[in-house]
């Protein structure tokens, strides 16, 4: 019964803070600190979520070298400005060509 208490209250401080959102003052939210913040946050979460997946296993480190090829073949497509499906493939085809030539 206690995790269900821990959700109401995680659901009711993600529901305030979007309020809070909705109801602060425009000349706040048009600030430019406020403004680039807003813009650099989500990249930044991103890039931390690909850096936990690309380097972690199971709670460790880990380096693996078939996903450290296939983000790089990614990398590479971003680049050259290739269409997001694009870049996809690449990252899962040279990550699994990597693991067929490693074993």
């Amino acid at each position: 019964m206690t995790l269900w208490w821990a959700i109401a209250a995680v659901c009711l401080g993600c529901y305030a803070l979007k309020l809070a959102g909705l109801a602060a003052p425009r000349r706040i939210l048009d600030h430019p600190v406020v403004s680039r913040f807003a813009e650099l946050v989500p990249v930044a979460l991103l890039a931390a979520l690909i850096a936990v997946q690309m380097f972690s296993e199971n709670g460790e480190l880990r380096f693996d070298p078939a996903r450290t090829a296939g983000l790089g073949g990614a990398v590479v497509a971003l680049l050259l400005r290739a269409p997001f499906l694009v870049v996809l493939a690449t990252a899962a085809v040279i990550t699994a060509l990597v693991r067929s030539f490693l074993g």
